[in-house]
């Protein structure tokens, strides 16, 4: 059966029961993860007299970039126990890792147990993520199969811009603990829709064991990058991804560190006072996760209209402009303190965003060799994982060396020859600030613009525009000496 056949309210209604479970339990899965994963750098790196932790930018890009990283490889693992023990099963075991994961990751404190617990919670949600998709893939057809995968990743972005948007709004009024407890409640609510809504349609038994299986999934990956078509345009897409990531890394804290959000606030209340408090989170200043926000609000309003501009173009030229505007767009928000030219720069990068990352996953899809389709699109997820284990560098030591309002600050006091006490739990980083301010005779918001003309931390956009234009040449050659001349043969013959 055709879609054309069918009407759009058609298409809705031919959905079943455990289709709307899984798109459900997908936005709150997601709503957990980035209402955490949304504000993670800022309490790791944040004043311990507010409630953050007091880590190194370098400790937070470890913390960060390796365990998301270890996440998207371990679906290679978890998704062979799913089909070995069931997708119930498999989510029950992941939504009690995640509740506790979450839970205890809000009470503990020491680098080791913060990475540690990060790695549990990154356990529960690499258990959850091939169950969620296979659910969906289960419950569709072809007849109803592409319109079902927009409204799953629909709920992705719902769910990724009601988590922070809560986690601003709470933290704010209750402290950090309260968004861990956000996360471990809204998993709650994740296992009582499975227990009492979800009900598993028959599978088939693999006669493989769990080893065995776990070896083919290897097996596959690797027979699949052995096309270089393939390989090669995995590489390039590392390039993409690790500039993504710096939206969530690295971005934040430079928000945090270098724009001033009090005035941003103040301007944006001149225009509407409750456009300002909601993304103040109630305070007197903007939210640094509120303006990262607007990603994922600009892809839930703005995702049909591109997707539907980028059907008109060839899919290597479509990923090539949206790299080229994502470039743009993180170039200008590490460009500049000013919070006016963050929000564009935000709203211009999720404009490629939407341009590049769908189209990747189709065009993965167009260079599969016929019956190959699933053993190519299970290598999606190698080029996040580089892209996460690059970006531990970037917004990590490079961060600290170049970026950090902190260790910069502390640079121009020694070169002053002024004596300032160490950063510790009892002397936080906001008491360093207030010292630092009054010994140099100057208000924060001068003692800032001091720094940031004498050491330029936005010079790190150098690096990251710098990888979004390596890619964008790399990804132009491997058109025009891969795919352009397969197309050509393709039309003669």
């Amino acid at each position: 059966m055709s879609t054309e056949k069918k009407s759009f309210f058609g298409v809705m209604k031919s959905y079943n029961k455990g289709f709307w479970v899984a798109s459900i339990m997908e936005l709150f899965e997601r709503w957990a993860w980035y209402g955490l994963f949304a504000v993670l750098a800022l309490y790791l790196t944040g004043s311990t007299d507010n409630g953050g932790l007091g880590f190194t930018h370098t400790e937070k890009g470890q913390i960060m970039g390796i365990v998301t990283a270890i996440l998207y490889l371990l679906p290679m693992i978890t998704g062979v126990i799913a089909d070995k023990i069931g997708y119930k099963l498999s989510l029950i075991i992941a939504y009690l890792l995640l509740i506790s994961g979450y839970y205890v990751m809000g009470e503990v404190t020491s680098y080791s147990s913060v990475f540690l617990v990060f790695l549990w919670v990154a356990v529960g949600a690499a258990m959850f993520k091939p169950v969620a998709s296979a659910i969906i893939t289960k419950n569709t057809d072809e007849s109803n199969s592409t319109l079902g995968f927009g409204i799953f990743y629909m709920m992705v972005n719902i769910g990724g811009f009601v988590g922070p948007a809560f986690s601003s709004t709470l933290r704010t009024q209750f402290g950090w603990k309260i968004v861990f407890l956000q996360a471990a409640i809204v998993i709650a609510i994740n296992l009582v829709i499975l227990i009492f809504f979800y009900k598993e349609k028959d599978r088939v038994k693999s006669t493989e064991s769990m080893g065995e299986a776990i070896i083919s999934s290897f097996k596959n990956i690797i027979e699949a990058v052995k096309d270089s078509r393939l390989s090669v345009l995995l590489i390039i897409m590392v390039g993409f991804w690790t500039m993504f990531n710096q939206l969530f890394y690295t971005l934040p804290t430079f928000i945090e560190d270098w724009v001033n959000t009090k005035a941003l606030h103040d301007s944006i209340a001149n225009v509407s006072p409750w456009i300002a408090s909601a993304m103040s989170g109630g305070g007197d200043s903007v939210n640094p996760e509120m303006l990262i926000n607007l990603d994922a609000g600009s892809i839930i309003l703005f995702q049909l209209i591109v997707s539907y501009f980028v059907l008109r173009m060839r899919h290597v030229s479509a990923m090539i402009t949206g790299f080229i505007i994502a470039a743009i767009g993180i170039g200008i928000t590490f460009y500049t303190g000013n919070g006016l030219y963050t929000i564009l720069g935000i709203m211009i990068f999720a404009i490629g965003e939407m341009m590049t990352n769908p189209t990747f996953s189709s065009f993965i899809a167009l260079i599969s060799p016929k019956g190959k389709e699933a053993l190519y699109m299970g290598t999606y997820f190698l080029p996040i994982f580089l892209g996460n284990f690059l970006t531990t560098f970037i917004s990590g030591n490079l961060y600290q060396a170049w970026s950090d309002k902190l260790s910069l600050l502390q640079a121009e006091m020694t070169t002053r020859g002024i004596k300032m006490p160490e950063v510790t739990k009892e002397f936080s980083k906001n008491d360093y600030f207030a010292l630092a301010s009054e010994k140099l005779g100057m208000n924060e918001n001068e003692m800032t613009q001091l720094i940031w003309d004498n050491y330029q931390p936005n010079k790190i956009w150098y690096v990251i525009v710098g990888i979004g234009i390596v890619t964008i040449l790399a990804l132009s050659i491997y058109d025009k000496m891969v795919i352009k001349p397969k197309e050509k043969a393709a039309a003669e013959a």
